[in-house]
């Protein structure tokens, strides 16, 4: 079986499908790109059983009729870190978990950052809206630097090109050349929600279902939390 998802979840996703597999479900044969590409493949009719996207995603392709709207079924919450190359002076991450206090810190650290790196996809539009509410596109917009679809942000990070970076924890954790400061403050949160549904087009629906359902099972969250995802 094929499936498609987004850069966020594929390290996740992979362990899952090999779980499933063990259980005696089908082998999924999962391509990871950038969102915005995968759900671009689906929507042009490419063959696929499973698509897995942010909700929000997912919802457009089944509202386009590319995906079994019954079957969107929510899998992880991811939240967004801050992570700095792992020579910056930036202080440790705080004892609750967060980069910074509270949101008015954050504003002061993307007032003080040089080049401020973000993701494509949800996170990213959702960090970019955020700075513009807070009213300072003015003052760091050409300091925003988009990574390239399917590029971690922690490769800009620890190369040096952006000296603050945000994108889903998932993805941060374990990158070479970075360090952590934590998940955004409480008060200014960017949490997604990652979903899968069976694609319209699947020519095993009913398989696909089945593995969907393994995926979301409660059996299935000890593998989520190891990937620091937690669950919807």
């Amino acid at each position: 079986m094929r499936a498609i998802s987004s850069m966020a979840t594929r390290h996740v996703l992979a362990d899952l499908a090999a779980a499933a597999v063990e259980a005696g479900l089908p082998e999924l044969d999962i391509d990871s790109v950038g969102g915005v590409d995968a759900a671009e493949r689906v929507a042009a009719g490419e063959s696929f059983d499973l698509v897995f996207l942010a909700s929000g995603a997912l919802v457009k392709l089944a509202d386009a009729g590319h995906v079994d709207a019954a079957t969107v079924t929510p899998l992880v919450l991811s939240q967004v870190a801050v992570a700095v190359p792992s020579h910056s002076s930036e202080p440790a991450t705080r004892p609750e978990g967060t980069a910074f206090a509270d949101a008015a810190e954050l504003r002061e650290a993307l007032r003080s950052a040089t080049r401020i790196g973000y993701s494509t996809g949800p996170s990213g539009t959702a960090l970019v809206q955020m700075i513009d509410d807070w009213g300072l596109t003015d003052e760091v917009g050409d300091r925003l630097m988009q990574a390239k679809p399917g590029i971690p942000v922690a490769k800009s990070v620890a190369a040096g090109v952006v000296d603050l970076g945000f994108q889903q924890l998932s993805e941060l954790v374990g990158q070479p050349g970075i360090r952590i400061l934590g998940v955004m403050p409480s008060d200014c949160a960017i949490d997604t929600v990652f979903a899968g549904a069976v694609v319209t087009a699947s020519a095993s629906p009913g398989h696909a279902a089945e593995v969907l359902a393994f995926l979301a099972a409660e059996a299935a969250q000890p593998i989520k939390a190891e990937h620091n995802f937690s669950t919807p």
